[in-house]
């Protein structure tokens, strides 16, 4: 009988190569490792050869980052998806689309369980399976880490040390960095370890070290940079007069972005398992992108389409930081995100200098703003009389006189 398949996504660090091993032994059957490719460069080299030289009977490398950037990314800062008034959900973006890579593999492959290697504190572990048991309900899930008989067999780094030493697994044995790390085309997260202290100071000289994706604003060059970034109904389709799609977009943007110091955060996050913790993130590209985007929107959307949407950002970002977003509430909100952004269109041109992107110009065949109508000097369209203000303002303030005449008589 052929045996038992098992998808794992695998990154080729020690806790996944442990993984691959002990699942081959621990339910006897075939491992296919899959890896994607969203950006981390340098971190896919020799993957292949490894996970198949650590048992695994099939490996597959899919480069997404076209499909990340243009279905994903794009979609979500239509959204103005911000987490916490800070986070950018560089990871929480990420996990969906390799849920959704890691059941087409299963299917094409026959396989009958996924598995992954994220721990049963954070909050990897739900974005993965909520997005398998909304692609594919069938499929079961194995999450090594809440398995008492994994932990009974791994309860420190030393016991997988001695595994893989044991089982010629070529993992490097020596210490590990003071923090994790977790990058793709969108950004870098850095948590645990040192990170745990919310005093120490990441942007201190002494840790530039730890930043992968941008100069520290002190060491940014000090001359600013002008920046034009083209927008067609919600999305950035050019910069600096040059076509580019979504992928190009946000490697050039994440270039220029690092030079000047840009997008750097830290702060203490509430996770969807109930806990606080911090991390520290580096945006680049998508916090100009971001920046720009809101700029062209305040020209072109309308104030109460503007209003509507933005009453979401908080339950929009929620969702996909919580593994939500193949989930019915979230697409529904996409649709209202996709009708708002019919008309943000136009050019939008900042200044990027020293960790700051400042607004330096915006523009729109379909602007919204009329300098006729807003001057405060004689309006030539004649479509505002301000005398009407009179009347404007006396049918607002009804009720708040009434209220206060009827707290004075009490």
């Amino acid at each position: 009988m052929a045996k038992e398949k098992i998808v794992l996504a695998y990154s080729g660090g020690l806790d996944t190569s442990i993984i691959l091993k002990w699942l081959k032994e621990t339910y006897d059957a075939e491992i296919i490792a899959f890896t994607a490719d969203i950006g981390q460069k340098e971190e896919l080299d020799g993957l292949e050869e490894k996970a198949l030289a650590t048992g695994a009977s099939k490996v597959y490398i899919d480069d997404l980052r076209d499909e990340f950037a243009k279905d994903f990314i794009y979609p979500m800062f239509q959204a103005g998806a911000l987490y916490e008034g800070q986070y950018l959900l560089g990871t929480s973006i990420a996990r969906p689309l390799i849920a959704k890579r890691m059941v087409e593999i299963a299917r094409a492959e026959g396989a009958t369980a996924i598995a992954h290697g994220a721990t049963g504190k954070g909050n990897d572990q739900v974005r993965f399976e909520l997005g398998v048991a909304a692609l594919a309900p069938d499929i079961q899930v194995i999450a090594p880490w809440r398995l008492e008989e994994f932990r009974n067999d791994f309860p420190g780094r030393a016991e997988m040390i001695a595994f893989a030493e044991k089982h010629g697994i070529p993992v490097t044995a020596s210490a590990a960095k003071p923090y994790s790390m977790d990058r793709n085309l969108l950004h870098i997260s850095y948590e645990s370890g040192v990170l745990e202290d919310p005093w120490f100071d990441a942007s201190a000289p002494e840790n530039k070290e730890m930043f992968l994706l941008s100069n520290s604003p002190e060491d940014a060059p000090d001359e600013a940079e002008y920046l034009d970034l083209e927008f067609t109904q919600g999305n950035c389709v050019a910069l600096n007069g040059e076509k580019l799609n979504p992928l190009q977009v946000m490697e050039k943007l994440n270039e220029l972005g690092g030079k000047h110091g840009i997008g750097r955060v830290d702060m203490v996050e509430n996770r969807f398992v109930g806990m606080k913790s911090r991390g520290v993130y580096e945006t680049p590209g998508g916090t100009i992108l971001f920046t720009a985007h809101r700029k062209m929107e305040s020209i072109t959307m309308d104030r109460e389409v503007m209003n509507l949407r933005d009453s979401l950002i908080t339950r929009y970002s929620t969702l996909v930081y919580n593994g939500f977003w193949f989930a019915p509430e979230r697409l529904a909100v996409q649709a209202l995100v996709t009708e708002s952004q019919k008309n943000v269109t136009g050019t939008v041109r900042v200044k990027l200098y020293k960790g700051n992107i400042i607004a330096a110009g915006v523009k729109s065949p379909v602007s919204l703003y009329n300098p006729d109508i807003a001057t405060m000097e004689a309006d030539p369209t004649q479509a505002y009389d301000q005398g009407d203000a009179t009347g404007f303002i006396r049918l607002n303030a009804l009720r708040l006189k009434v209220g206060t005449g009827v707290e004075q008589n009490q």
